[in-house]
């Protein structure tokens, strides 16, 4: 199957998450957050600034915990940026959002009218896999993004991170914290031109035009689809609190011809390529016409 009929079978249902590989637990992910918040008032520490978050202790202890070896140099920003959004995704109540391709082409192609505003304090929208492409690194091989995590700041201040490299056949994931941006100025991120050497989100990979395949090769774009998805959803919140009730994720259909009206089950079963499914519920974000889109149902892994 080709990278267009991948992407309609993962449109399906949300695929497993950074949260969940580093808190395979929930309650792991409690226990560290209580941990934290009890060091942060001893200390007088704000945890929702990134900076601070990772100077304290029980951080650095769980962070070094994630490594077999001695932590590498440069871990600690990496690794402690994923754990912050971890812990604030937790503290949130999970908020995870599926981006279907036609969904992620559309916020691409226009903006919502919305003013945007971010539907929780914190929470991930995962991107079609294999649509969006980033250099987790100055002069790495690009990466399939997964998605964004986001954490509102005590101080207004946006925190955003790009999760990639999250494959099948490799263990872990590569991670992309953005410099803090203010979150008072989303408005503006909507239609700003950001490359201004060429489209934003242009493809940059050698072929990948044949799919229509995106890049984000700057924050700045980063910032842009997330402001238009903050949009989106804030556009729809109402259907969105009617439709997070009650769904599972066989209530969840393929989209491609060829395993159409398969439960996901079906679907992970005929393509061994298919990721597994995460074993959280996700809110599925679809089109419904030319220039609209709405969150279409939750669901639930089983």
């Amino acid at each position: 199957a080709g990278v267009g009929a991948r992407m309609a079978l993962h449109d399906a249902y949300a695929r497993v998450t950074p949260y969940e590989l580093v808190f395979p637990r929930a309650e792991d992910a409690e226990a560290l957050a209580a941990r934290i918040d009890e060091e942060a008032e001893a200390r007088g520490a704000d945890p929702s600034d990134p900076s601070q978050f990772v100077t304290l202790g029980a951080v650095a202890a769980f962070v070094r915990g994630l490594h077999a070896d001695e932590t590498p140099p440069g871990a600690l920003h990496r690794l402690g940026a994923l754990v912050y959004h971890a812990v604030r995704f937790a503290r949130a109540g999970r908020p995870l959002y599926l981006l279907t391709t036609a969904a992620a082409r559309e916020l691409v192609e226009r903006s919502p009218r919305t003013e945007p505003v971010p539907p929780a304090g914190s929470g991930y929208v995962q991107l079609p896999q294999h649509l969006f492409w980033a250099r987790p690194e100055e002069g790495a091989a690009p990466e399939s993004v997964d998605g964004v995590f986001w954490a509102a700041g005590a101080a207004g201040g946006l925190h955003v991170m790009l999760a990639t490299g999250m494959r099948p056949d490799r263990p872990g994931l590569a991670v992309v914290p953005l410099p803090e941006a203010p979150l008072a100025e989303a408005g503006l991120w909507l239609d700003v031109d950001v490359r201004g050497d060429g489209a934003d989100f242009a493809n940059v990979l050698p072929g990948g035009e044949l799919d229509a395949l995106y890049s984000l090769r700057t924050a700045g774009e980063v910032l842009k689809l997330l402001a238009r998805f903050f949009a989106l959803v804030r556009e729809h919140g109402s259907e969105l609190a009617r439709q997070v009730e009650g769904a599972t994720v066989e209530d969840a259909t393929v989209t491609d011809a060829t395993v159409r009206d398969a439960t996901v089950r079906d679907a992970t079963v005929r393509d061994p390529a298919a990721p597994p499914p995460a074993a959280l519920r996700f809110t599925r974000v679809t089109p419904t016409g030319p220039g609209r889109s709405r969150p279409s149902k939750a669901g639930k892994a089983t």
